[in-house]
């Protein structure tokens, strides 16, 4: 990483242009005049840049974008390290990230507004709009005679006998969105089920039914187990048929461009290619050179910036407005934000305490036993590559770190640092 500590006049210059460039489009949240004002202490949120250049220092991370908002207003924005080490280019504002599951949240906006609408329910079974999802079975292991034993994870090369059962019910809306549907999450049935085969010309409508297909991992909603690339893009299949709108064009005309955020998208445009974050030593093509794709994936194909996604969140902590723009009641903003599965939550890791999961997003029950640097009732989510962002109702806060290497330390220290600038 000693190239990060090569940056020349000139490309400080370069920075200090693209910093100049992002102040201005973020001024559609306006800046507080003080972090006083707002409740907040600048020298406190100084620690962000301070933690940042030291996992940069120590070559942990390679760059990242951080943004602070409290009381609608901006008390923090700032560009961290290089966006390319190669052509020792700095981080810049609106450097474009991969998003993964960080697309995630706003599939659950998408589902609530078609929920508040009456074009769909959370109890609806899937087969009320995709009939093949009718008659799912589960998979178990063989030699449980007496009980069924559908195992967390299971190495998809080596599956375990096993044999079907009738799903005690069919999947629901509900079960798509809280990760409890057993549907491709990584158990027993994802392992002994054939993924569907995609080309270019593949899209939510030609492949969405085959996944009916697949043995459900467990009986629904009896656990949770993360459901990474196909639970949400069934939810965005049925938002296609109840809306009559392509995917993407919903997104665009119903969530983005009333929020402003004219840098997202499924497909980057060519004349933005340039503003992607390279990491060094990662080979990036299957993002970058493809083809443009017609599978709009609503579990993790958007590309975006900091300061979008901020305009995402903020929509989200004023209640489901922003700009004059309202996308959501309040109501459904707390329905989407609260925990929905009780104590089923324990994480990836199966041993996560204080923690609830909402419709598309984990929420802090308990900010003590969950160690979550976050008050009760914050929510957010994020995405595999390190993109991460909250809402925190009771603080009026939002925040955004965004980082193109997963590395949870620097999630936490950035984590930690806001929490620790709250004086008021």
């Amino acid at each position: 990483m000693s190239k990060l500590l090569s940056i020349s006049f000139r490309q400080v210059f370069i920075g200090l242009t693209a910093l100049a460039a992002g102040l201005a489009s973020a001024q559609d949240i306006p800046w507080a005049k003080s972090a006083e004002d707002v409740g907040m202490s600048t020298n406190r949120l100084r620690q962000i840049n301070t933690v940042m250049q030291r996992h940069i220092d120590t070559g942990d991370i390679q760059g990242a974008v951080t943004v602070v908002a409290r009381k609608g207003q901006l008390v923090h924005f700032e560009t961290h390290g290089l966006m390319d080490v190669d052509n020792t280019r700095p981080m810049q504002e609106d450097s474009v990230f991969i998003m993964m599951s960080s697309t995630k949240p706003v599939l659950g906006v998408a589902a609530m507004m078609m929920i508040e609408e009456g074009l769909m329910r959370p109890e609806d079974p899937v087969s009320k709009y995709i009939p093949e999802f009718a008659d799912m079975e589960v998979a178990i292991l063989k030699d449980q005679v007496m009980e069924q034993v559908s195992p967390y994870r299971v190495d998809p090369a080596a599956p375990p006998a096993h044999r079907l059962v009738p799903a005690a019910r069919e999947i629901t809306i509900h079960d798509l969105l809280t990760h409890t549907s057993g549907l491709a999450s990584g158990g027993l049935g994802t392992a002994i089920s054939q993924r569907p085969a995609r080309d270019t010309d593949s899209d939510l409508a030609s492949i969405i039914p085959q996944y009916a297909d697949y043995a459900l991992d467990f009986q629904p909603g009896s656990r949770w187990a993360y459901s990474p690339g196909v639970g949400l893009d069934v939810v965005a299949r049925i938002i296609e048929i109840v809306s009559g709108q392509d995917f993407n064009d919903f997104l665009s005309e119903r969530i983005f461009d009333p929020l402003k955020m004219n840098d997202t998208w499924f497909n980057v445009p060519p004349e933005y290619q340039n503003r992607r974050v390279v990491i060094e030593d990662r080979d990036m093509s299957r993002f970058f050179d493809r083809p443009p794709t017609k599978y709009w994936s609503a579990s993790g194909g958007l590309s975006s910036t900091a300061g979008d996604y901020l305009k995402f969140e903020q929509m989200l902590i004023n209640g489901g407005e922003l700009h004059g723009n309202r996308l959501l009641s309040p109501r459904s903003v707390r329905m989407m934000g609260s925990n929905q599965i009780g104590d089923l939550y324990r994480g990836f890791s199966q041993n996560q305490n204080g923690m609830g999961f909402g419709y598309t997003v984990g929420v802090t029950v308990d900010p003590i036993s969950s160690n979550a640097r976050r008050s009760g009732g914050a929510f957010g989510w994020g995405g595999a590559f390190g993109t991460r962002s909250w809402t925190d109702p009771a603080e009026e806060l939002t925040a955004v770190i965004f980082l193109q290497q997963p590395f949870a330390p620097a999630q936490y220290d950035f984590e930690n640092a806001v929490q620790q600038a709250i004086i008021d």
